[in-house]
């Protein structure tokens, strides 16, 4: 059987983004640029053209954007959505007739041939363009057409028929029956900016009381917040908030064996006074939670809610859902593990239950009752431990009605899974940053996260530290690491977090051969003297104004290494072309060591000009330095400062 579009001649192939076919979305952000490439390619020696075809969800018309060749064939095109949602996106080739035949006669002419036939064929295209095209485009192209056929002039004649005027008008026409258009149309889901730039702080809201021996309350959050917003954070995440169970509760430092006074694990969901849509009573009421979120607000900060499926063996879904969980052969739940961690006081949820509708329902249920008092981002609790089906079906439900909600994926497992869930749909997710220490770890980690696929799939939110792990990096290096680490997750990533007062105190002792910390904030109520200064908490401070004055760094994607002479200093530069914003970031991956190198900046990226001197400011100590070229020297002293954030001054 011939096929009815034999005549296209034009092959597409390898179009990117394009995530399981289109089964899933590119992740963007509002005005955020995103590169659609494609191989498009002909046989014979034919010139051709290609085009993007794009459409918002709420649009009826295609808009076009004309894709440029690059080299071997790949053909890219740069577009700039604007507006929140999802946009289709597919790509077209077609072979170029016109130009082909400029380039002929052009050839022909030169060669000093009669090109008088030539002429009049490209007139009869330029007439075949007009009977595609509107006014005043058909009237300019017939006017053109009269010209080569009437014009006595040959030379007059090629120079018309060269113009770069007429070229651009008849790239705009085309035989749409000779149009090869990619079989898959593509998807692009545009989010909110704070999707992709975020600056996180974790508190436990039962610590936060300033006085000794007290539990805290929202109230007492609500005295921090000023706090917050001082030092530069935009989003403050809270663990669990829900009472807690009293059914094999943990005691200090993870022991079976509680004391009276001893309030348990958070992340130990529900008791006999409510489960994941109650409060703890000593955190206070839900007027006091929903004032504390209004009041963050005022302040430009969002809080960010810990969404942990999963119950305490007294939690209400226990009794009331039985099947909604695993029984063994004795009568009892099977608790959860992570081995060789083991969580007594946790009942993991059977996402296999025969009733899995009414429980998917009952989950979803949750975050949307999170989201009435005025919640909009939520951190989940190991996901990866849930069905990616329930994943896709839940976010996608809550994102329909409520687009602005922000998930992240607390997910610490195999690379496979965590992309799994970003594809789910997951706006931003947990990483490996923690424990990619070296230079060679980190360039190889970030060029994975930036030059590959993953880069529209998958936004790394950066912790250097979380209360289940403190790395070995922390522990034996002190303050000069926590500020390194800080420096490293603020400017390789657009959104990092902290957990906050144990990192800005620097408290860094581990339990005996873990990699967390002894004395677990999870397991007791903690008093913090907030007034205390510390050096690493004016760090933090200051990176933040950094990060939020500096447009470079409201991505990720923009991230380009530099060449070190020492593999103790890690350079990487980043630069805005619209604001023309552009920063050299050098740290010293040594907390107790002095190290210099030589540094090879990528000049052509940044913007900077060969051979023309340019002025670097220290956005942290405020010093200015004159470089001139690729190649520079830096020295950097971890106890005075482990870490320089140049900004380019030309």
């Amino acid at each position: 059987m011939i096929q009815s579009n034999g005549r296209k001649r034009v092959v597409i192939s390898n179009v990117s983004p394009q995530i399981e076919g289109g089964q899933y979305p590119a992740k963007a952000v509002e005005n955020e640029t995103i590169t659609v490439s494609a191989d498009v390619f002909s046989d014979g020696h034919d010139e051709i053209d290609a085009r993007v075809l794009f459409k918002h969800q709420d649009e009826q018309e295609w808009s076009s954007a004309s894709m440029a060749f690059t080299v071997n064939d790949c053909w890219v095109a740069v577009l700039k959505l604007e507006t929140k949602g999802f946009y289709q996106f597919k790509v077209q080739g077609w072979v170029d007739h016109f130009t082909t035949w400029q380039k002929g006669l052009q050839k022909k002419y030169e060669a000093g041939q009669d090109v008088n036939v030539e002429l009049q064929i490209g007139a009869g295209l330029i007439r075949q363009a007009a009977e595609y095209a509107a006014d005043p485009d058909k009237i300019e192209l017939l006017n053109y057409h009269a010209g080569l056929q009437t014009q006595g002039d040959t030379a007059s004649a090629v120079l018309t028929a060269l113009s770069g005027e007429l070229s651009a008008v008849m790239r705009r026409y085309r035989d749409e029956d000779l149009v090869s258009t990619y079989p898959q149309t593509m998807l692009i889901e545009v989010e909110r900016k704070k999707a992709a730039f975020s600056t996180w702080y974790e508190l436990f809201p039962r610590s936060a009381a300033p006085e000794p021996g007290k539990h805290g309350t929202f109230n007492d959050v609500k005295k921090l917040l000023p706090r917050v917003a001082k030092m530069g954070f935009d989003v403050l995440y809270f663990p669990p908030i829900h009472p807690i169970g009293e059914k094999n509760r943990k005691g200090k430092n993870n022991t079976l064996t509680p004391g009276s006074e001893d309030p348990g694990s958070p992340w130990a969901i529900g008791n006999r006074v409510g489960g994941h849509k109650a409060i703890h009573p000593q955190l206070g009421t839900l007027n006091d939670f929903k004032s504390l979120v209004n009041e963050a607000r005022k302040l430009n900060i969002e809080v960010a809610m810990d969404i942990a499926y999963q119950c305490a063996p007294d939690h209400p879904y226990v009794k009331e859902h039985p099947q909604w969980f695993r029984w063994r052969p004795d009568g009892s739940v099977q608790y959860a593990e992570n081995p060789p961690k083991k969580y007594e006081d946790i009942l993991p949820i059977n996402f296999e239950t025969e009733d899995w509708e009414n429980l998917w329902q009952e989950l979803k249920s949750v975050v949307d009752y999170w989201i009435g008092q005025g919640v909009t981002i939520f951190r989940i609790d190991n996901p990866h431990t849930k069905a990616f089906s329930f994943w896709e079906w839940m976010i996608r439900e809550v994102r329909k009605t409520n687009p602005e909600v922000i998930f992240l994926a607390e997910a610490f497992t195999r690379p496979l899974l965590m992309e799994r869930l970003a594809k789910a749909g997951f706006n931003q997710s947990y990483t490996y940053f923690t424990w990619r220490n070296t230079k060679y770890e980190l360039e190889e980690y970030m060029r994975e996260l930036t030059k590959t696929d993953m880069r529209y799939i998958f936004r790394p939110n950066f912790w250097p530290n979380t209360p289940d792990i403190l790395s070995p990096f922390l522990s034996w290096g002190g303050e000069n690491a926590h500020i390194l680490r800080l420096v490293l997750a603020a400017t390789l990533s657009s959104s990092y977090g902290i957990y906050g007062p144990v990192y800005e105190f620097c408290v860094n002792t581990p339990h005996p051969g873990k990699e967390e910390y002894t004395d677990n904030e999870k397991y007791e109520i903690k008093h913090w003297d907030w007034d205390q200064y510390t050096r690493i908490k004016e760090i933090i401070a200051r990176v933040n104004i950094i990060r939020k004055n500096n447009p470079a760094l409201h991505t990720t994607w923009n991230l380009e290494f530099a060449e070190s002479s020492s593999d103790q200093i890690i350079c990487y530069g980043k630069a805005d072309p619209e604001s023309k914003n552009n920063l050299i970031v050098v740290v010293n991956l040594d907390p107790y060591n002095t190290h210099g190198a030589h540094v090879k900046i990528p000049l052509w990226q940044l913007g900077i000009r060969p051979g023309v001197p340019y002025t670097v400011r220290d956005l942290l100590s405020g010093s200015r330095y004159r470089w001139q070229d690729e190649w520079n020297y830096v020295q950097l002293n971890p106890y005075e400062m482990p870490a320089h954030i140049f900004r380019v001054e030309q």
